[in-house]
């Protein structure tokens, strides 16, 4: 059966063998027609898109190391707004999760489009791992597992879905980082209460002197703890990511204040809810997906330009709280920045010996950083169900593309979550000290008791 993205028109892609290395000579369009993480470096046909010429390389001026980021596109117009009223004009530029939104809030749902700047930039260190991981990096273990990458994307010319989901869970995002989150999910009628979480994160494969020895078959370390509200403080979570999912699962420990003990917890993965969400969001919808990719088969179904938050500069600004942000049904739409993109459209669906909440579901990723920027998740009768979006922008300071704001929409209920709001409070700290012994169970139990 063709899927529904082929019968929208999109381009195709064979599926090709699984591990799938290019060779030197293929390699070297990322020094010519693609940019280093195997973007396409010029702009398309009409200009609406412009060539990738290195992203941003210069902090603004009035820039201070630590304080929230400035705007370095600060003072530009609106090019249009998209609404329910002119929606079918921009249709084929929309995912069907976005159109949804439009027809579920016709009064208040829109989409501001400014220019388009392709501002993702990364280190020269990265770069370099790219070119190494095209001729090396390799899936193991069904495709569930890496060999031979480093640092980075393993796969910046990929030739298969699940090469370009690899991409996005092991890509760049800095060696490690502190932050102080808030997270909501308004009620339908916009009420809402704010949870405070606290994150360090730890990635040792994005360091450059790492190995695949050295790291164990860990690509990263988390721990997360909710400070707010008393009713939910306390709570912790720490989870040890690994590379070779088949070899040795994702391993993950719960602190529980009440009880005061650290249990393991092997249920933190897929479909369970994740921290503090009331439901509206699953874990692996945390980072948009994360985790073990060995529930769906995805299938890569080409490129595509569509309208996608960018540059998200304005939707962090202190000068924002969070009761100008949140709003019945949908974020205040005044706040947020959709520029024209060119994204992988990337297809998942659920295998046949396993169940997931989301048997299909569709990924939008950026094409210069390998962030999924949309994603639109379908229930089990084939209707939208979900629309992500991860609001991003160059953490210039690194530099890197991230999300500043996640946030997951559900039709059905009218209902929203938001994580990752910091206009309240302090932006992400990259330049935190952290190593591995400060994310064990034993530092978990000391972490309840401060």
């Amino acid at each position: 059966m063709r899927s529904i993205l082929q019968a929208l028109g999109f381009t195709l892609l064979l599926p090709l063998a699984l591990s799938a290395k290019v060779d030197v000579e293929t390699a070297k369009q990322l020094e010519e027609n693609l940019t280093p993480l195997g973007a396409e470096r010029m702009g398309n046909t009409d200009g609406s898109i412009p060539e990738w010429t290195g992203g941003i390389t210069e902090k603004p001026e009035s820039y201070v190391h630590g304080e929230h980021f400035v705007n370095p596109f600060e003072g530009e117009e609106i090019l249009f707004t998209i609404t329910s009223s002119n929606m079918e004009e921009y249709k084929e530029f929309l995912s069907p999760g976005q159109v949804a939104m439009f027809q579920r809030y016709p009064e208040s749902f829109q989409m501001p489009i400014y220019p388009t700047h392709r501002s993702a930039s990364y280190p020269e260190f990265v770069y370099e791992a790219l070119k190494q991981n095209a001729i090396n990096a390799e899936l193991v273990a069904d495709g569930n597992g890496l060999k031979n990458a480093r640092v980075t994307a393993p796969f910046p010319i990929p030739q298969n879905g699940l090469e370009v989901i690899w991409n996005h869970l092991v890509r760049y995002r800095g060696e490690q980082a502190q932050r102080e989150v808030a997270q909501a999910a308004p009620l339908a009628n916009g009420s809402y209460q704010i949870v405070h979480i606290k994150e360090d994160i730890y990635y040792p494969y994005n360091n450059p002197e790492s190995t695949m020895e050295t790291l164990k078959n860990r690509v990263g370390y988390f721990l997360q703890k909710v400070t707010a509200p008393a009713y939910l403080a306390g709570t912790i979570l720490l989870v040890h990511e690994t590379l070779n999912q088949s070899e040795e699962p994702r391993s993950a420990w719960t602190y529980n204040p009440g009880q005061r003990r650290v249990r393991r917890a092997p249920n933190i993965a897929y479909d369970n809810p994740g921290t503090a969400s009331d439901g509206q969001r699953t874990t692996d919808q945390y980072d948009m997906f994360n985790g073990a990719p060995d529930r769906y088969d995805w299938t890569l179904i080409g490129k595509k330009e569509i309208f996608v938050p960018y540059n998200a500069y304005p939707i962090q600004s202190p000068k924002i709280k969070y009761k100008d942000l949140l709003r019945a049904g949908h974020m205040n739409p005044e706040h947020t920045r959709y520029e024209k993109h060119r994204v992988w459209v990337l297809e998942a669906n659920v295998k046949k010996e396993f169940k997931h909440i989301f048997p299909k579901r569709v990924f939008y990723l950026d094409e210069d950083s390998w962030q999924i920027l949309v994603a639109d998740q379908y229930d089990s009768r084939g209707q939208i169900w979900r629309l992500s979006e991860a609001h991003c922008l160059n953490y210039y300071n690194v530099p890197t593309i991230l999300d500043t704001i996640q946030v997951h929409y559900d039709l059905l209920n009218g209902r929203y979550l938001v994580f990752g709001m910091k206009n309240e409070g302090r932006i992400e700290n990259f330049d935190v000290e952290l190593q591995v012994a400060d994310f064990t169970p034993q530092r978990l139990r000391r972490a309840g008791r401060r």
